[in-house]
């Protein structure tokens, strides 16, 4: 079992589980179904630019996979250079809850990211659990394509918003780095 925490992938080639717990962010769970090469991502922010990356951008700030475009590439990338082939990915999104009622929702700028990310690189989505209130328990097979989805109950909200806020505090001092390739 390998569990993702914001900023994160996964990818394996094993009969592995993927665990996550979202709340305004969302997670891909890509596989070729085929191959069982499989895994998932978790970003909190839906894009940056790529320009702001390279030039330093101050705003830019923290690990690039945080942002939506980016983990998105990294995990497709991934699958693909163990083997997996463009044509037999299935593509199953989740989380985007509007968790904390009088903030800003990026819950819902994430849902819309992902939507027309897949929708422009032409990845069909077999499933998908997106926006409402609630924080998500994500747990993803990737050699069978399965997935669980618990809803969670306000007494766990209190927990993830901790979790995403001391995510967004943290990131101000990661540098952002790594190369991407994005097709």
């Amino acid at each position: 079992m390998a569990k993702i925490h914001p900023g994160e992938y996964y990818v394996t080639t094993d009969d592995e589980q993927i665990n996550t717990v979202l709340g305004s962010c969302v997670s891909a769970c890509i596989r070729d179904r085929r191959a069982g090469i499989g895994g998932m991502n978790h970003f909190m922010l839906p894009e940056t630019l790529d320009e702001r990356l390279r030039d330093g951008d101050a705003a830019v700030v923290g690990k690039a996979t945080r942002y939506g475009n980016y983990a998105m590439e990294h995990l497709i990338n991934t699958i693909l250079q163990n083997g997996g082939r463009r044509k037999n990915l299935e593509v199953k999104l989740f989380g985007g809850g509007q968790i904390i009622s009088n903030m800003t929702d990026i819950g819902i700028k994430n849902i819309d990211f992902i939507l027309d990310y897949v929708n422009t690189e032409n990845i069909e989505v077999s499933a998908r659990d997106l926006g409402d209130i609630y924080p998500r328990r994500v747990l993803y097979y990737p050699k069978t394509g399965k997935v669980r989805v618990k809803k969670l109950q306000n007494i766990h909200s209190n927990r993830i918003i901790e979790r995403e806020n001391l995510y967004r505090s943290t990131l101000k001092d990661d540098s952002v780095e790594g190369e991407v390739e994005l097709f």
